[in-house]
């Protein structure tokens, strides 16, 4: 249900026996993760990435799940397109164990959190592909550029972390709340729903290693072009500072006349002190 109106909220209470305290926050976010154990349902509070590309103004989605012992009601408030997917194929489709379902609708909890976990890892391979462009810049000679990449990069990142990082705990706790509100043997299915998030946290943390290698080589390698760059020019400086101090003798001196011969001569000798310091520099292999 998406965005519910007091009039649904109204219904699902007197329908499904939700308590007041459950209801009242299906009528807004919740900034926090959680777990709710009563006595005919558990309530789960999740937060999952979105991406900027399609909400730039937000970085997470709440979604809030009610499971009883025969139902299952998720509240969202944006449009969630692998949520609705997943209710839509799970309507068409016999993909599904529907004796396991029929048990108890933890076990559809579990088919749908894995689905979610499913996206964001997709999501996650997508930034993946973001990653090999910046080592194809970093070692195409486009440092400067990938700077701007690697930001990008390390942003979406920051956004993933912090969107999922409640999720642990929360799902430690819905594990002992499943323990007590289902069978024993669902304990089984609660170890799974965790090791799919580890999933998503390895390759989050590998991802996020892999960057900050990607931005120690471009940085290392930037710092290296500014290097040869200033080495560049103190060199150009050091040639040039003979000429200047020859010229600046004669501009001193203002009552002296040369004549072209004289001149030339004055040219010449510019001309070969660069070309001798230039040698000197070449010897010592500082060009």
């Amino acid at each position: 249900m998406q965005s519910p109106t007091q009039e649904e909220v109204l219904h699902l209470v007197n329908e499904y026996s939700i308590p007041s305290l459950v209801a009242e926050e299906f009528m807004s976010e919740t900034v926090r993760s959680k777990v709710d154990l009563y006595d005919n349902l558990i309530y789960l509070i999740l937060h999952f990435p979105v991406s900027r590309i399609v909400n730039p103004e937000k970085t997470e989605q709440e979604i809030d799940f009610v499971i009883g012992k025969d139902f299952l009601i998720t509240i969202h408030y944006e449009h969630i397109n692998s949520l609705h997917k997943f209710f839509k194929k799970f309507e068409k489709d016999n993909v599904f164990d529907k004796t396991e379902i029929a048990t108890h609708a933890g076990y559809l909890f579990c088919h749908v959190i894995k689905e979610l976990y499913k996206c964001v890892l997709t999501e996650l391979e997508n930034i993946n592909q973001d990653l090999r462009k910046v080592e194809q810049g970093i070692f195409g000679g486009k440092e400067r550029e990938t700077v701007k990449v690697i930001s990008d990069v390390n942003r979406k990142l920051l956004d993933f972390k912090q969107s999922m990082r409640f999720h642990y705990e929360t799902l430690k706790s819905f594990e002992s709340a499943g323990k007590k509100f289902f069978e024993p043997e669902f304990a089984y299915y609660l170890e799974g729903i965790i090791s799919e998030y580890n999933k998503i946290k390895n390759v989050l943390d590998n991802h996020k290693d892999l960057l900050n290698d990607l931005r120690e080589t471009n940085d290392s390698l930037l710092s290296s072009k500014t290097n040869e760059v200033m080495k560049n020019l103190t060199i150009l400086n050091f040639i040039i500072l003979p000429i200047g101090l020859i010229a600046g003798i004669f501009a001193i001196n203002s009552k002296l006349v040369l004549t072209i011969g004289q001149f030339y001569n004055v040219i010449g000798i510019m001309v070969l002190i660069s070309v001798l310091i230039f040698i000197f520099l070449k010897t010592k292999k500082w060009l």
